[in-house]
C-alpha cells in the first residue's frame, strides 16, 4: 500500500487504565507496520511522564543511526501534562497542546496515540479523538475487571466497569460533535498456548461483554521474551528480517511476527480516502 491521502488522518488510540497491558509495544508495532505499508505515520505520547512510547522511538532513532539502511520512522511528539493551577485551566491547556500536536501531524495518513494507564483529562480527550480505539488486555480476570464487574464465581458479567463507562462517555461526546463512531477493539494479550479453562472462561465473558457494550475482539500477542529484547534497540518484530538488526533470528520470531500481521489485518485499518 502507498499513501495517497487528501483527507484527515485516521487516529488510532491505545487506551487502558491499567499499566503493563502492552499499550506502548502495540503502538510501536502498529506504527511500524503502517510505515512498512507505505503510509505517512505520526505518533503522540500522551503518557509523557512515564514516556515508554517516547523512549521506544528514541531508542529506534539511536539504532537507526548505526544501521546501513534507514529504519522507517514515525514523526513523534510527546505531549506533557499541564501544570496549571485549576482543573479547568489544565484541561484547556492540555487540549491546546494535543491540538497543536495534531496540527503538526495533519499531513499524515495515520496518527498513533499512546495514553496513560490512568484516568486523566488528556487521556479522555485522546479517546474522544479516536477513529480506532485499541484496548490491550492481559488474559486474566484481574484485567477483565477493568471492562466489566465479574461475579464472585467468575461466571457472569454484572455490569460494565469504570473504563467501559469512560469510553461510553467519550463515544457520546464524539456523537455530540458529529464525529464518526469510534471503532473499539479489545485485543487479548499474553494468551496461553494451552486451552485452559481460565482462557475459555475469559473468552466467553469477553464475547458477552462485547455484545453488551459494543467492541470487537482481536488477537493480541503471546508472552515472548523477544519483546523485552527489542525495546532497548527500538526495533519491532517487523524489522528482524534485516541482517543489520543485530538480533539472531529464531523460529519463534516467525510466529510472533505473524501475530502482528494478524492484528493489523483484524483492525481493518484504512485511510479516510480509502474508506
Amino acid at each position: 500500500m502507498t499513501s495517497q491521502r487528501t483527507g484527515k488522518p485516521h487516529i488510532i488510540v491505545l487506551g487502558n487504565e491499567k499499566g503493563g497491558s502492552g499499550k506502548s509495544t502495540t503502538a510501536m508495532h502498529l506504527a511500524v507496520a503502517l510505515l512498512h505499508d507505505g503510509y505517512k505515520v505520526g505518533s503522540i505520547d500522551c503518557d509523557a511522564r512515564q514516556g515508554s512510547f517516547t523512549r521506544y522511538v528514541e531508542n529506534r532513532k539511536a539504532t537507526a543511526a548505526t544501521m546501513l539502511v534507514p529504519l522507517p520512522m514515525s514523526r513523534h511528539i510527546p505531549v506533557e501534562n499541564s501544570r496549571a493551577d485549576s482543573a479547568i485551566a489544565r484541561r484547556d491547556d492540555e487540549a491546546d497542546r494535543l491540538g497543536g500536536a495534531l496540527s503538526e501531524l495533519s499531513d499524515c495518513d495515520f496518527i498513533v496515540i499512546d495514553t496513560p494507564g490512568s484516568d486523566t483529562s488528556l487521556s479522555r480527550l485522546a479517546h474522544t479523538l479516536a477513529d480506532t480505539l485499541i484496548t490491550p488486555l492481559n488474559d486474566s480476570f484481574l484485567d477483565l475487571d477493568l471492562l466489566g464487574r465479574i461475579d464472585r464465581d467468575g461466571e457472569k458479567i454484572l455490569k460494565p466497569s469504570v473504563y467501559s463507562e469512560m469510553v461510553w462517555d467519550q463515544r457520546k461526546q464524539r456523537a455530540v460533535n458529529r464525529g464518526r463512531p469510534i471503532d473499539w477493539i479489545v485485543m487479548r494479550n499474553r494468551l496461553s498456548s494451552l486451552d485452559a479453562k481460565n482462557k475459555r472462561d475469559i473468552g466467553r465473558l469477553l464475547d458477552h461483554l462485547s455484545r453488551r457494550i459494543g467492541f470487537r475482539i482481536a488477537p493480541g500477542f503471546t508472552e515472548r521474551v523477544i519483546f523485552r529484547e527489542l525495546f532497548p534497540r527500538g526495533l519491532t518484530l517487523l524489522d528482524l528480517s534485516r541482517k543489520d538488526a543485530g538480533i539472531t533470528w529464531r523460529i519463534s520470531h516467525v510466529a510472533a511476527r505473524q501475530e502482528v500481521r494478524e492484528l493489523v489485518a483484524a483492525l481493518g485499518l484504512k485511510t479516510a480516502d480509502a474508506a
